[in-house]
């Protein structure tokens, strides 16, 4: 299957309609898969994304039901963009790719790990991780 290198639009309902059955998009995601995902009330699941082979932590995204099984059948790393209102494929304009190496699902089925082999920079702005604030912790060290 190809990968687009345009958005595509719709996507999950509109989280002001509390009604709007989640996900109200039709997708190909497998029904077991499916079952195992709590979503927030707009359809989306928290994707964490680390390097496969350091564990640093790169990002955080948003999938939907359809963006999760396109990253599951073709191995490039696809979100939901809450602003844009659209499916991206990471790398698609900036050429800086997640190829998908492990998908795990958290014990309560409300976040994803994806760990991917990171080509050039993770963050929109150019860092390699989107992480690279430091904030100050001044609460005392916990003792065991």
């Amino acid at each position: 299957m190809p990968v687009p290198d345009s958005p595509v639009t719709g996507g999950p309902s509109d989280p002001s309609d509390p009604v709007a059955p989640v996900p109200a998009r039709p997708s190909r995601l497998d029904p077991a898969i499916a079952a195992q995902l709590r979503r927030t009330a707009d359809g989306l699941v928290a994707a964490v994304v680390r390097a496969h082979d350091s564990g640093e932590v790169l990002m955080v995204a948003w999938m939907d039901d359809e963006a999760l099984h396109r990253t599951l059948t073709t191995g490039r790393a696809t979100y939901w963009s809450r602003s844009r209102r659209e499916y991206w494929v990471k790398g698609a304009t900036s050429g800086h790719h997640q190829y998908v190496r492990s998908v795990a699902l958290d014990c309560d089925g409300d976040a994803l790990l994806v760990s991917v082999e990171q080509v050039g920079a993770a963050c929109h702005t150019g860092h390699r991780t989107c992480f690279f604030t430091d904030l100050p912790v001044t609460a005392p060290e916990a003792r065991p």
